[in-house]
This record gives C-alpha cells, structure tokens and sequence, in this order.
C-alpha cells in the first residue's frame, strides 16, 4: 500500500492520524511519515491495512446496494400511490 492509499484509507474510514496509528500500534507522527512516504509501514501494518480496506469497500457497496433498494421501493409506493390517487 502506497503513502496515497494510506492517507485515503485514513480518511475514508474517518478517522484522525492519531486515530489511525492506535489501529496499527503507530504512532501520529509516524502516521504523517507513512502519508509522506518518509517511513513504510511493516508487512504485517501493510497486510492489516489491506483487509482494512477490503472491509470498507465491501461495507461501502452494501449500504449502495440498500440505498438502491431504497429509492427502488419508493419509487413504487409513489407508482401506487399516484396510480390509486389518479383513479378519483
């Protein structure tokens, strides 16, 4: 994972340098050097950053899906509703 995919993982999830560090047993400053790619994180901060990822790509396309299924379904009621109402 590159100095980029770090900072946009950090953000995506929300959280702080500081925040994140905690996650890998780092420290905020140490965090700032891998976002500059002053310092690389060990295989093993690498790998967890990795699932970290998948795990949040995976949860981002569910709550999609659930939004999609959403407006699907209102969009529905609203076809019924207009075609009930429009029989009056």
């Amino acid at each position: 994972m590159d100095s980029k995919s770090i900072a946009v993982l950090r953000r995506d999830l929300g959280l702080s340098q500081a925040e994140f560090g905690q996650l890998f047993g780092a420290h905020a400053m140490t965090v700032s050097k891998w976002e500059r790619a002053v310092l690389s994180p060990t295989a093993y901060q690498q790998a967890l950053m990795e699932q970290f990822r998948r795990t949040a790509d995976q949860k981002q396309a569910q709550a999609q899906e659930q939004v999609k299924r959403l407006l699907v379904g209102a969009g529905v009621v609203a076809a019924l509703v207009w075609l009930l109402g429009s029989g009056k």
